[in-house]
């Protein structure tokens, strides 16, 4: 395998502004010869040159091992590229983004075809710009990406707020996008772009905050539009979509095939076990190496002739099996299946029996606490444990599990009344063994100012009435072992990966059932290439706790992680995150609190970035104070602060 050349370029727009991006360019000795390739492009914020520059090798694999060009790219405002980095996914991203492709394809050493790839942002931003006229792109490969960015990202979940993910990403994005440019990459001014990005950014956590319902703001970089089968038709580059059963972003999934099918988009879903990770070396495996897959994906619709061959669509879905739940866990049973677009699957309803008075729970505030967050990567942001605790303080039902794997969307439909005009549903599947060991399968949870439906509009509930609302839970593949118990389980909280209702309440369920897609016939087995034979998961630098504090009542979550590496250009970094929650049980009163610093040098220059902040949710909406403090050289050159009394629906309906 020979290696190719790298080199640094800038890619001009339409307003001036000039993206930063790197070039891995074949040499032509690679499996496909001299000559024109296809050009692969991935586009993020998180600084190709320093705090992500580790993914290079990814790249340089694609290039020497598999023939293609390959184009990394700092986004607008971010990096060592200039502009204003205003939010995530802004329209003059996708605008910059389709002019990036043109260029591309424009280039003497490609082909004229480009494919978009990418794990979670660069998976989000590829099927966005499927949705753009961007006529060069030839396919798209996304990678724990969402089709839509109000039920499933990383800000509200079921019209509830995440809380512990304001600790995580929510905040990180704050002082990393006030980072200088790299000197060396930037060139002579670097300083002055710094102190620009200083006085001029704002945090974009504080957009998501305000934006407290569904609207244009979510449905801007959506495919899913209001909740319905429409938008997809947007969506017509051939798609491959990679999902993980450990990952929140697993509803971009089945859902979306099948309106890929529909509508007639060659498509193709590959969902493993992993979290939000490399599935070469994520947890849990068993794990793969999906070079190998997207290369043959890229090579099937950006090689040969204009008119590439038709394309046999599916799915290829790990079913797994009962495994005792581990937060670090190294390998999930189970087994491959190639299955059609839409598996065939035929509904199993489960009667939840209850008293003619419905059955009452007084609701724990932090319940939850055993499922752990919705998007879970690396460490600290682990797998879910044991969920007995969490069963025990919920209404809960037991029954003998399908004899076959359940794969899809299980469904909810529970008649359910409350005591307050603010309450949250929550429910579970479990799988659960001899021993009372319960592994968590699939959950959903709502704000009930939204039964009517998420995509809706808010509205306080009438305390005593009775309403019957539908809940899907997340998409799945799950076969229960013979011997083990399928367990339906009720809450008012899943905390922390969603704000407590606002005050004590009373949640009583009045009945229901729960609808389980069972699936149906014999499929194929398919093989893939093997990646690692271990996560590369570590606990060093790595904290993460559930304390309860017994005199003040409170219950907290409490993550810590520190990193340290080179960096190019003879640089360093480090990265410090320190975040918390806590939820006061006889008030339910909440709070989060987060402290992120980066370190970066490079010869001469020391950098420090440091930003706290700190957010209270009540029934009134939300508090939150940010201060960002920015220094060279051990001396401070920039403090900034944000105050916001945000009145909402943090925990409850307005």
């Amino acid at each position: 395998m020979t290696a190719g050349t790298t080199r640094e370029v800038r890619i001009p727009v339409r307003d001036g502004v000039e993206l930063a991006a790197t070039l891995y360019l074949p040499d032509g000795s690679a499996p496909h010869g001299a000559g024109p390739q296809p050009c692969l492009l991935e586009a993020l914020p998180y600084r190709k040159d320093d705090l992500t520059a580790s993914y290079a090798t990814g790249y340089e694999e694609l290039r020497d091992r598999f023939g293609f060009a390959v184009c990394r790219l700092d986004l607008r405002g971010t990096g060592s590229s200039s502009g204003d980095a205003t939010d995530e996914y802004p329209l003059e991203e996708q605008s910059d983004l389709v002019e990036v492709i043109a260029w591309l394809a424009a280039q003497e050493w490609c082909n004229g075809r480009v494919g978009m790839f990418g794990t979670s942002y660069s998976g989000f931003n590829s099927l966005q710009i499927a949705c753009e006229d961007a006529p060069a792109l030839g396919a798209v490969f996304a990678i724990y990406a969402s089709d839509d960015r109000w039920t499933d990202d990383v800000h509200w979940r079921g019209g509830a707020l995440r809380l512990v993910d304001l600790v995580d990403y929510c905040h990180y994005m704050t002082p990393m996008c006030v980072l200088p440019p790299v000197p060396e990459v930037w060139g002579e001014g670097w300083e002055d772009e710094w102190h620009r990005r200083l006085e001029t950014n704002e945090p974009w956590v504080l957009t998501w905050l305000r934006e407290d319902r569904h609207g244009d703001y979510w449905r801007g970089g959506s495919v899913r539009l209001d909740g319905a089968e429409g938008g997809y038709e947007r969506l017509d580059v051939p798609t491959m979509l990679v999902a993980g059963w450990a990952d929140g972003y697993r509803n971009n999934s089945f859902r979306t095939v099948a309106r890929l099918a529909e509508h007639g988009v060659p498509h193709r879903l590959l969902a493993g076990p992993w979290a939000h990770a490399d599935p070469r070396t994520a947890m849990p495996g068993p794990r793969i190496d999906l070079d190998v897959e997207m290369a043959a994906w890229f090579d099937h619709w950006l090689r040969g002739d204009a008119e590439p061959a038709p394309y046999d669509s599916g799915s290829d879905v790990f079913i797994r099996t009962s495994t005792r739940p581990e937060p670090d866990l190294d390998l999930h049973e189970g087994y491959w299946l190639r299955l059609p677009s839409v598996p065939p699957t035929e509904e199993l309803a489960v009667p939840l029996a209850v008293p003619a008075d419905g059955l009452a729970l007084p609701v724990l505030p932090d319940t939850g606490t055993a499922a752990w967050i919705d998007c879970a990567g690396h460490l600290p942001w682990g797998l879910s444990g044991d969920q007995r605790y969490d069963d025990a303080r919920s209404l809960t039902w037991d029954w003998a599990p399908p004899p076959g794997p359940v794969v899809g969307h299980p469904r909810a439909v529970l008649r359910v009344s409350a005591d307050r005009a603010a309450a949250s549903l929550s429910v579970k599947l479990c799988d659960v063994f001899p021993d009372g060991t319960s592994a968590l399968v699939s959950r959903g949870t709502l704000d009930l100012a939204l039964r009517d439906g998420v995509h809706g509009a808010p509205a306080p509930l009438v305390p005593g009435e009775v309403y019957e609302v539908t809940l899907d839970l997340d998409a799945c593949a799950y076969a229960w072992d013979a011997g083990n118990t399928l367990r339906i389980s009720v809450a008012g909280a899943d905390w922390p990966n969603t704000v407590a209702p606002p005050e004590p309440v009373t949640l009583t369920v009045h009945g229901g059932w729960l609808t389980l897609p069972a699936l149906t016939g014999d499929h194929p087995t398919p093989t893939f290439t093997p990646g690692e034979e271990h996560s590369s998961e570590s606990t060093e630098g790595v904290d993460w706790s559930i304390t309860d504090d017994v005199l003040r009542r409170t219950t907290t979550a409490r993550t810590r992680s520190v990193s340290e590496y080179e960096t190019p250009y003879d640089g360093t970094a480090r990265e410090d995150y320190l975040g918390e929650v806590v939820v006061d049980r006889r008030t339910h009163r909440q709070t989060a609190h987060a402290v992120t610093t980066f370190d970066l040098t490079w010869p001469g220059v020391e950098i420090r970035v440091a930003s706290t902040m700190d957010v209270e949710v009540t029934g009134a909406g939300v508090e939150v104070a940010i201060e960002t403090v920015a220094s060279r050289d051990g001396e401070i050159v920039s403090v900034r602060g944000w105050r916001e009394s945000l009145p909402g629906r943090g925990s409850g309906a307005r």
